[in-house]
């Protein structure tokens, strides 16, 4: 596998942040995940969803993948398809970006668009996009990713947790990561937490939309993670604790991402790094908090993250 692309996937490098991490405060280190083949962390889970499928039989030669997706799965799963030979049906919103849309369908995904109200990410918005995804898998030779409900979606992101541990030499005090699916965090916990039970995990959530939280669902503007209600496979035994960033934190920090630190990248990291951030100062010097660069900030050009506030 390590001479394909897919044998690609993971072994992303860790850097620690320089420029925007104040005196006083522990260090931040990030996984580059825009280091992957398309640019993402999803990588992991679409070649480890599609992997499971086709050795249970669900998905056999010349079927076709069926998901819904804000764009970032849809691409890794357009990516994982393209590779092993099979179709791919995507539900998506106009309320992501277009990048996402394009490079989906570079890859040749057929695209289902379903409207939303003025680029908002809402949970209504969701369980539409949900809804008719559904609907399309129910054709002859369809199989449905259903990423929400797909407990081996998990597994492509148990190495991520070990890569961080190896990457860290085990010094790891906190891991900070924001919930879509919940996937991600859920298996860098349990992998972390073989090696050292004690790391706090540290979920992150829009403000607009903290339904983790206890809060009522709304619209946002971080991409990718937010669904406005609680994930179906949402552990929150193994979280320690929820933090809540707003759109614009989340965009302004994406932007300082790129200017102070060199670091490309969209709004669910700029939220991660907020988060952080707020950690390494409560846990002080001498403590290490970990957290991921989703994905790359080319699927954010055409936004407002890179064409907004220039000064901001």
């Amino acid at each position: 596998m390590k001479n394909t692309l897919l044998g690609a996937i993971g072994n992303t490098p860790l850097v620690e942040l320089q420029n925007i991490v104040p005196p006083g405060s522990g260090r931040i280190v990030a996984k580059l995940e825009s280091a992957n083949p398309t640019g993402s962390m999803k990588d992991r889970m679409a070649k480890a969803a599609i992997e499971r499928a086709e050795a249970s039989r669900r998905l056999r030669p010349g079927g076709t993948v069926v998901e819904y997706t804000a764009g970032t799965t849809g691409i890794s799963l357009a990516f994982v398809c393209a590779a092993k030979g099979y179709a791919l049906e995507v539900v998506f919103s106009d309320a992501f970006s277009e990048e996402k849309l394009r490079t989906m369908q570079a890859f040749g995904a057929r695209i289902t668009i379903v409207p939303s109200d003025n680029k908002k990410i809402t949970e209504g918005l969701i369980k539409a996009i949900i809804n008719t995804a559904a609907e399309i898998s129910l054709r002859p030779g369809h199989w449905y990713c259903d990423q929400l409900n797909n407990h081996h979606a998990i597994e492509g992101y148990l190495p991520l947790g070990e890569e961080l541990w190896q990457q860290t030499g085990g010094q790891i005090d906190a891991f900070v990561h924001s919930v879509g699916t919940a996937h991600a965090i859920h298996g860098v916990t349990r992998s972390l937490r073989k090696h050292q039970d004690r790391i706090r995990i540290v979920a992150v959530e829009p403000a607009e939309s903290a339904v983790l939280s206890g809060q009522l669902s709304g619209s946002h503007q971080i991409e990718g993670i937010g669904i406005g209600f609680i994930p179906p496979l949402w552990q929150p035994e193994l979280v320690d604790e929820i933090q809540t960033v707003s759109s614009e934190e989340a965009k302004a920090m994406a932007r300082r991402l790129a200017r102070e630190e060199g670091i490309f990248a969209g709004t669910s990291s700029g939220a991660n790094v907020v988060a952080a951030l707020r950690v390494a100062r409560r846990l002080g010097p001498g403590a290490t908090v970990a957290t991921i660069v989703v994905d790359s900030g080319l699927r954010y050009l055409s936004t407002d993250v890179y064409t907004g506030k220039p000064g901001a």
